[in-house]
């Protein structure tokens, strides 16, 4: 099993960290477009090896795609954090250049490869490389929906007082802050709806925590996080790579389903080794319907500015 991260920075660093650390692939190419930095971290992270007890192979490389040739699977990180100034048109303009050169490439090389799209706008980046590659739907997926359950998670353990180990939960829509939906009718704490145990009031400050995760940690951090979503990457990776069946909620490709068409958008499904296996339609109540509805039309909004 190979696996190829494209950037190799924080973001693209933790991915590859937490995918050699669990030990299923037999090699990670770790591609950056900065002379040296991409091998040096590979350096960096191959001394871990025998103090963390994996055998993965981490190899690093200055923007030379033939060495990512036969990934099964590709990560996409590149891109840049909108800076002071800079307006959204401008943001996505340069990050869409970005991520279609980058995904041109990986698919030059590796023809029946899965890529996983990180870069931001996360949901309009992923569409983009549906719009501009050959790849099937099944084997293009959006990791945001994964890293923002993750986040509600952790937030649901922490209005609950409880172990993680006892929370299940998820978030679907788009990867912003205002289209986010966290499901908090659907959470539960081992089974049991987590309204069993919490107030209404606090599961809806729950949701709100949820949906500002990603600008709490830029706040605090200075810059966007990195742990939680190499982690989130690693999760849908290792599901994919190891025929798991695992359902995580991901942007894809939405065809009818939802009522929605021509846009991705996170969604559960079921990732196996051919990616995608199956688009997951959960029942939604009325108020949830007009969430995702509201969700769908800020990223169809945003998808409109890549001037396709």
């Amino acid at each position: 099993m190979k696996v190829t991260v494209v950037g190799a920075g924080a973001v693209g660093a933790s991915c590859a960290e937490y995918i050699a650390i669990k030990n299923f692939a037999s090699e990670v190419v770790l591609l950056d477009i900065k002379e040296g930095y991409a091998e040096g971290k590979a350096m960096d992270l191959m001394q871990t090896a025998s103090l963390n007890g994996f055998d993965t192979r981490i190899v690093g490389s200055t923007n030379d795609y033939s060495k990512t040739a036969g990934s099964d699977i590709c990560v996409i990180t590149s891109g840049i954090p909108r800076k002071p100034g800079m307006t959204r048109e401008e943001l996505i303009g340069i990050n869409a250049g970005i991520v279609k050169t980058v995904s041109s490439n990986l698919v030059q090389h590796s023809p029946d490869t899965i890529i996983i799209v990180v870069s931001n706008p996360m949901d309009t980046m992923t569409y983009l490389v549906h719009k501009t590659t050959d790849l099937p739907k099944s084997r293009i997926i959006g990791m945001g929906g994964a890293l923002d359950s993750a986040r509600f998670k952790y937030r649901l353990a922490e209005a609950l007082e409880a172990p993680i180990s006892d929370v299940d939960g998820m978030v679907i829509g788009g990867h912003s802050d205002t289209g986010m939906v966290p499901l908090t009718r659907m959470a539960t704490r081992n089974s049991v709806p987590v309204s069993e145990f919490i107030s209404d009031e606090r599961l809806e400050q729950v949701k709100e925590d949820t949906k500002v995760g990603g600008a709490t940690l830029t706040k605090l951090l200075g810059t966007s996080a990195w742990y939680a979503p190499g982690a989130a990457v690693s999760g849908l990776v290792q599901a994919i790579a190891c025929d798991q069946k695992k359902i995580y909620p991901c942007s894809t490709l939405l065809e009818g389903e939802y009522g929605l068409n021509d846009l991705c958008i996170g969604v559960p499904v079921v990732l196996g080794r051919n990616g995608i296996e199956k688009i997951v339609e959960l029942e939604l109540n009325d108020a949830e319907k007009a969430h995702m509805k509201n969700s769908a039309e800020g990223v169809t909004k945003t998808n409109g500015l890549l001037n396709l």
